[in-house]
């Protein structure tokens, strides 16, 4: 009998933030996965962090902004590589301060509106995602 491979649970948070036009908040990913590809802020829960504390870190590195961060919109498993399962849940979270500018793993930070959200070559499923969340951007 051969028993199923056991995976590599990777616990990631993401951030929706929305301006006050109701714009989604993005970043375009200088590092795989989804090199260039566009996505929300986020990334690795570290070790001793809760997914709140996670949220705010990787906003900050990727943006910038020093965000609150609100209740849980949704969760969402994605296949890494080799034998890794990466388990991310996305939160709602508010811009208190800081300026928008792209570090860490961003080469670029801004808010959009719908239409330029839906022309830009975003990660595995994010838009099918987010509107099945009702969390598009307006």
């Amino acid at each position: 009998m051969v028993l199923p491979m056991e995976r590599d649970r990777v616990d990631c948070v993401g951030a929706l933030v929305y301006d006050e036009q109701h714009r989604l908040l993005v970043i375009r990913r200088a590092n795989e996965p989804g090199r260039g590809l566009w996505s929300l802020p986020g990334g690795r829960v570290e070790p001793g962090e809760d997914d709140p504390a996670a949220v705010v870190r990787e906003v900050a590195e990727e943006t910038g902004l020093e965000v609150v961060v609100g209740d849980l919109v949704g969760e969402v498993e994605r296949e890494g590589p080799g034998n890794t399962l990466y388990v991310i849940r996305d939160y709602e979270a508010e811009a208190v301060g800081g300026d928008l500018t792209p570090g860490d793993d961003a080469t670029e930070a801004r808010f959009v509106d719908r239409a330029e959200f839906r022309s830009l070559p975003t990660t595995t499923l994010l838009v099918s995602t987010l509107s099945q969340w009702n969390a598009l951007p307006g």
